[in-house]
């Protein structure tokens, strides 16, 4: 099957499932879609025991989409872009160090906490793979995403203060937590490892070399949208900085996440307010919505498709619903120390740690990291327990956080 027609099933599909969701489910988008796909495809397995085998059609069609090299490889740079292009600046700096601290320290932390519980819960469960495995999946389970996040927190509620600090979290974190993976990743292919001291280099080079990329981008990028007043063009040129710089990020190994958000904050705010006509302004903000809905939509809609390739069986269920609480506990753990510390410092909205760690949703990054994983025996048992930790995240946590921060604000006004 040819790339053409792989997209018009994706697209297809995601209409189709939209229509349905707006009509008659009525859930956040990327909630309606994820459930409708993946009662569809259960639908489909169902049928196969009656004799009417579509199924294995499916799982071939959904299996030959790429889904780590579809998302990481050009997916994300339009939707990390199109994010932080509506993300306030301000807000953002007035709490840069519990962002900060959030997206480094937090991730870490999680991600090695994570892998020691999972090291002894497959273990339990009479599973043999590596800890660095383990490791591995705290790392690319750890980071929230801001795929997931920012489409369900527009209709969430939350205090601008509040959702800046969730969303400024989510957009640098899974940068860190896809340069963590990368290099864990690379250390189990090294044959004698890495050094800390090489780790430490190529972090700071991955995510160090992302940041001042995203710095010079962006600023190249603003200046010529100051210098012409033609929303064509401009929308031209902001397309070109996301593609061209994230391709170029990427050849050059540092962070292509970081080059895009950074670059994405800098002409949302400064180009936005310095560089660019009131008409200007609508047609970008137009176009990156639009762009940031459709891939919000593919995405969801093959997310929930993954389940026909998932090898399932009774004890990775089991392993499923007690590394779901491990995932919360740890986020609950890593999100209490900081905020908890900096309150000596300065205020937070009431309830601040229920809602970052409930806020703290894991999407279609995690999912596509489990899939560049090589084939064996550790990918069949990360890839469904990432599964069933993204898919309760979106639906349970994402259905819930609106009502959550909405009776914390009740309690707090009562």
């Amino acid at each position: 099957m040819n790339l053409f027609d792989l997209l018009a099933i994706l697209i297809t599909l995601s209409a189709l499932f939209s229509y349905i969701n707006h009509r008659h489910m009525r859930l956040p988008t990327g909630i309606g879609l994820i459930l409708i796909a993946i009662s569809l495809s259960l639908a489909l397995t169902f049928l196969a025991h009656f004799g009417i085998e579509v199924d294995e059609q499916a799982r071939r069609i959904v299996s030959s989409i790429d889904l780590s090299r579809a998302l990481l490889g050009g997916m994300l740079s339009f939707l990390l872009f199109a994010g932080a292009l509506h993300v306030d600046l301000g807000h953002l700096l007035a709490n840069k160090w519990t962002i900060a601290i959030l997206a480094t320290f937090g991730v870490t932390v999680s991600a090695l906490l994570i892998g020691l519980v999972l090291w002894w819960l497959v273990g339990f469960f009479g599973f043999q793979i590596p800890f660095l495995y383990c490791f591995l999946f705290g790392a690319l389970i750890s980071p929230t995403d801001p795929v997931a996040v920012l489409s369900i927190l527009k209709s969430a509620g939350a205090r601008p203060s509040l959702e800046a600090k969730i969303c400024g979290e989510s957009l640098f974190n899974d940068g860190i937590g896809v340069v963590l993976f990368a290099l864990l990743f690379e250390s189990l292919q090294s044959p004698n490892g890495l050094q800390a001291t090489d780790f430490l280099f190529l972090f700071v080079k991955e995510a160090g070399g992302g940041l001042i990329m995203g710095l010079l981008g962006g600023y190249i990028c603003y200046r010529m949208l100051k210098s012409v007043d033609g929303y064509k063009v401009e929308v031209l040129i902001t397309l070109g900085l996301v593609t061209g710089g994230y391709a170029a990020a990427m050849h050059l190994h540092t962070s292509g996440p970081i080059f895009v958000v950074v670059s994405g904050l800098m002409i949302g705010n400064r180009g936005r307010r310095l560089a660019m006509s009131e008409n200007t302004r609508q047609h970008l903000d137009n176009f990156w919505e639009m762009v940031d809905e459709v891939l919000n939509a593919v995405l969801f809609v093959l997310i929930g498709l993954e389940v026909l390739t998932l090898q399932l069986n009774l004890n990775i269920i089991l392993l499923s619903l007690l590394v779901i609480p491990t995932v919360l506990a740890t986020r609950f753990f890593t999100v209490s120390i900081p905020v908890s510390f900096m309150r000596l410092f300065r205020d937070f909205s009431p309830g601040a740690i229920r809602i970052l760690t409930w806020g703290g949703l894991r999407g279609g990054i995690s999912v596509a990291l489990a899939l560049s994983l090589p084939n064996g025996p550790e990918r069949d048992l990360l890839l469904p327990l990432t599964y069933c930790v993204v898919v309760f995240a979106i639906v349970v946590q994402g259905l819930t956080i609106g009502p959550l921060i909405r009776r914390i604000e009740n309690q707090h006004n009562s």
